[in-house]
């Protein structure tokens, strides 16, 4: 019959071996990711998709009611970061636009894309609302929320 004597020597080694085998497993493992937070290279724009949504349906007494979005609904800055903005027109005929508190306008149509540059050198919400969507008579209100850091 075989013993094996467990000492503090013993112990510590084995423990040194589990940690470095764990460690080099890690490595092996994780050795071709980016981190997301470094995956913007300096001086690079970050490009955010957007799309326009619409979903209808019937009410009881078979009335269609219809409501439209952007999609995402929320997207994040950060505070003087350059990024574009492409907006793709999936439903609706077009989707003339504005951002809340800025200069910046276009108008999305069915089938394409409108590109958007953004900056914004103040921190806050603002908010991207389709004219044509502005209430809830209108279908709406379509709006989106661009919250800067």
């Amino acid at each position: 019959m075989h013993f094996i004597v467990v000492n503090k020597r013993f112990l510590l080694l084995f423990s040194i071996f589990c940690l470095a085998a764990a460690a080099g497993a890690l490595w092996i493992v994780n050795r071709g990711s980016v981190s997301v937070l470094s995956q913007q290279s300096e001086g690079k724009i970050r490009e955010i998709h957007m799309v326009t949504g619409e979903f209808k349906s019937r009410t009881d007494g078979g009335k269609e009611i219809e409501a439209y979005r952007w999609d995402p609904g929320t997207i994040f800055l950060k505070e003087g970061e350059h990024a574009r903005l492409i907006i793709s027109g999936i439903n609706g005929t077009e989707h003339p636009f504005m951002i809340e508190g800025t200069s910046i306008k276009g108008i999305v149509k069915k089938g394409e894309e409108t590109v958007v540059p953004l900056q914004f050198e103040k921190e806050g919400v603002y908010r991207l609302i389709c004219m044509t969507h502005q209430h809830k008579k209108s279908n709406g209100p379509m709006i989106a929320y661009i919250v800067v850091d």
